[in-house]
Parts: structure tokens; C-alpha cells; sequence
């Protein structure tokens, strides 16, 4: 495998004889975001599930390779998979308020976290905590993190999730529709985050979103799902120049051309909200 490269995809998967996904194939360099957009249906969901591991727990199946870092991923046992999800590959999942857990304290979630795959313990962790709250925009003090995910906002708690991605620096991260849940506003914010995230760190990206605007916004490639098949690769810079029809249609359902999108790239969501509003 290239060194550039992190993760390599070739997989095939579905329930109970019923294929949802048909040879997917998809590479992802370092320090690259990937977004991969789909329709609903398309097989985003199964394909977070097929990556991370988890799509037996739900009946499927999956079959191919999952190179991340030249080991497959699908060749491991469940104790294995545990030991690198969160360290090696971590999620940041849609609708925050029922992925955290609302008996716990936000303390405890970031507790046992890092214990999972850190043991050196309270002193470490609040040293981490310090700097990672800061860079996701939430308080670090301990009243903030004594409160439980009922007592902060959604856009609070997506900002949460993200910072538990992040708390081992995994190699990769997988988000997926992590603004599905959100206000437009708090949207913007988030995309923003994750826009910075890459450029200060060189976070890996994989953005798996329905949302185009906020794909073209963050992405440096854009990936196209359809009913199960990746039908289009391209740089974002080039996407005026899409040939196939999936990939067409999301294009003419953008409030505003694609070039326009493209010359706000690298400014913040709320100038882009600005310019499309414009445009209309």
C-alpha cells in the first residue's frame, strides 16, 4: 500500500442475502477529507457499520477488505476491533442526545474513554481535557463537565462527541451526518470546527453527509453514493465537470451553482449563508 494512503476500501454488504452494498471501492490519504454524500437509501449507514466493524451486531454481513494503515480491519476478531476503535479509527454519530449516555456525567463519558485505551490515569486525562475543550469551543471547568447531556444544548453535545473522537487522536474519523440533528446555525458551527480541526492538525476525514453544501465546503474529495455503488470520485475544485447522473441531480438541487460554493471555500459558513442568500 502507498504510505500516503490510510485507508483503502473494497467491500461488499447486506442483511440476510439482501446485498445493500455492491463493490465499494474508495481510497482516503492522510490528512484528507473524504466526503462521501448519498441520497437517503443510498447505503451510507451501512457502509459506517461495514467500516467500523459493527454490521454483524445488526444481522449483516461483509465481505472484501478494510485496509486501515495496511491491516484489514475485517480479517480481525471483536476483541481486536475493540482495542482500535476509539484509538485507531473513532466515530463522531449523528443525533448527539441519544448517543451519549443521559445517566452520566460528561466527565464520566470523557472517564471512561480514556480509560479504554489509556492508562495513565486522572492527572493525564484532565491535561488532555484542558487543551481538547478548548479547541471544540466548550468549557473545561468542572461544573461544565459535571452536568449530564440533558443539561447542556444539542449543538453542546455534538461538540461533545467530537471532542471524544478526538480524545486518543485516532488515525481516522468517521463522521457521519454529524449536522443532521442541528440547527442551521449550530450546522454552520460544526462545519467550521471540523474545517479547522483538519487545517491545524491534518485530522483524516471521512464526512459522510446528505448535505452537498457542507461536503463541498469541508471535502478536498467528494465521493458519490448511489443505491449501494460509489458512482463518481472527484476533486471538489472539479465538480463542474460531473458526468454522472446521481451526482447531477444533487448538483441541481444546490440552492446556488457549485462555482459559487467553490469561491467561498476556505471562509466560514456563515459568509457562504451570506453570499447564497445573495444569490437567490
Amino acid at each position: 500500500m502507498n504510505e500516503d494512503v490510510l485507508l483503502r476500501v473494497e467491500l461488499r454488504a447486506g442483511y440476510a442475502g439482501k446485498p445493500v452494498l455492491h463493490d465499494v471501492r474508495f481510497a482516503l490519504q492522510r490528512g484528507e477529507v473524504l466526503g462521501l454524500v448519498g441520497t437517503s437509501g443510498a447505503g451510507k449507514s451501512t457502509l459506517v457499520q461495514s467500516l467500523l466493524g459493527l454490521l454483524a451486531w445488526r444481522g449483516g454481513r461483509v465481505t472484501g477488505e478494510v485496509m486501515l494503515a495496511g491491516q484489514n480491519l475485517l480479517a480481525l476478531s471483536e476483541r481486536e476491533l475493540r482495542k482500535l476503535r476509539g484509538r485507531e479509527v473513532a466515530l463522531i454519530p449523528q443525533s448527539p442526545m441519544t448517543a451519549l449516555n443521559a445517566a452520566i456525567s460528561l466527565q464520566a463519558h470523557f472517564n471512561e474513554a480514556w480509560r479504554a485505551h489509556d492508562k495513565s490515569g486522572n492527572a493525564a486525562l484532565a491535561e488532555r481535557l484542558q487543551t481538547l475543550l478548548t479547541e471544540v469551543q466548550l468549557p473545561s471547568d468542572p461544573e461544565f463537565l459535571r452536568r449530564r447531556p440533558s443539561q447542556i444544548s444539542v449543538g453542546q453535545a455534538q461538540r461533545v462527541l467530537i471532542a471524544l473522537a478526538l480524545l486518543h487522536q485516532p488515525a481516522l474519523i468517521i463522521a457521519d451526518e454529524p449536522t443532521s440533528a442541528l440547527d442551521p446555525v449550530t450546522q454552520t458551527q460544526i462545519v467550521d470546527l471540523l474545517k479547522r480541526l483538519n487545517r491545524q492538525h491534518g485530522t483524516t476525514l471521512l464526512y459522510i453527509s446528505h448535505d452537498l453544501i457542507s461536503v463541498l465546503q469541508l471535502s478536498d474529495r467528494i465521493a458519490v453514493l448511489d443505491a449501494g455503488t460509489i458512482v463518481e470520485i472527484l476533486p471538489v475544485a472539479e465538480i463542474g465537470g460531473a458526468r454522472h447522473a446521481a451526482t447531477l441531480a444533487l448538483l441541481e438541487a444546490l440552492p446556488v451553482p457549485p462555482d459559487v460554493l467553490l469561491a467561498y471555500r476556505g471562509r466560514s459558513s456563515m459568509e457562504l449563508s451570506a453570499a447564497a442568500l445573495c444569490e437567490c
